[in-house]
């Protein structure tokens, strides 16, 4: 319960439980997926309610909303800057073992008015299922 705590979030038996198993995963799951997964230990919980607390935690930064290829948005229970790849064909999405380039976002301040805050970066291919 200490990632909740550390963010002044207020913990709640369900937003724990979303967290858990959101955090027991690397596949970067859709809520509707976490919504199936957290089923299982809260029966009676509403999709609305996975939506809301995994929006609430994107936005306090304790998890990360991925918005990638397809239309469903993804969740990763990685909060630090890391890059992924994306898998084409079958929209697999994994973490990508890279250190983050900030040297790109002091770059693009120099090209615009923007101040910088932090820069996406996705990698798009084939993964190793899909090759066979």
């Amino acid at each position: 319960m200490s990632e909740l705590n550390n963010h002044s979030l207020r913990i709640t038996k369900q937003r724990q439980i979303i967290l858990d198993e959101l955090c027991s995963v690397t596949s970067h799951p859709t809520a509707d997926v976490l919504y199936q997964m957290v089923r299982k230990r809260l029966p009676k919980i509403s999709l609305g309610t996975v939506y809301r607390n995994l929006e609430i935690m994107s936005e306090c930064g304790i998890i990360q909303k991925l918005d990638i290829g397809g239309t469903q948005k993804r969740f990763d229970g990685s909060a630090h800057v890391h890059y992924h790849v994306r898998c084409n064909q079958c929209g697999r999405v994994d973490d990508l073992d890279l250190p983050p380039d900030f040297n790109v976002e002091k770059a693009a301040g120099k090209l615009t008015s923007f101040k910088i805050l932090r820069h996406r970066l996705e990698f798009t291919g084939t993964c190793p299922e899909c090759q066979s």
